[in-house]
């Protein structure tokens, strides 16, 4: 049997990670390369930062938490996009993925970044079990 959560223990987890934990405000870094891991410096060259709503992400739903409003800023970078960072507003780093247009950790508008570009976040969705 695989892992599995009862939906009300998953939808609690879920806000109390990306609520409580990551808090309000949070800031994504879009960057080239691997992630080196959110307990070690930041790896690759920053493309993007974009501040996120102070409420960032919906309640959980069936499992689900995906971010709200709008995610955009314009590249200060020009890379291709490899993966992102996720920091709370104090600057702290709080998680890492991968970046693509479709089917990754997170997806955007462009994964090939020019300074001066405008990049959108189109979909970023935390699923449990």
């Amino acid at each position: 049997m695989s892992l599995s959560y009862k939906t009300t223990t998953a939808n609690a987890i879920l806000d109390n990670i990306y609520d409580t934990q990551l808090g309000t405000s949070p800031v994504l870094e879009i960057r080239s390369g691997a992630a080196a891991g959110p307990d070690n410096a930041a790896g690759g060259s920053l493309g993007v930062s974009i501040s996120a709503p102070a409420t960032a992400f919906s309640a959980a739903a069936s499992k689900s938490k995906a971010k709200t409003g709008t995610w955009s800023n314009t590249a200060s970078g020009s890379i291709t996009a490899g993966h992102f960072r996720l920091k709370t507003s104090g600057g702290t780093a709080f998680e890492e993925g991968t970046v693509g247009t479709s089917g990754s950790d997170l997806n955007v508008d462009n994964t090939s970044i020019n300074s001066g570009q405008t990049v959108t976040v189109t979909a970023f969705t935390r699923t449990l079990p």
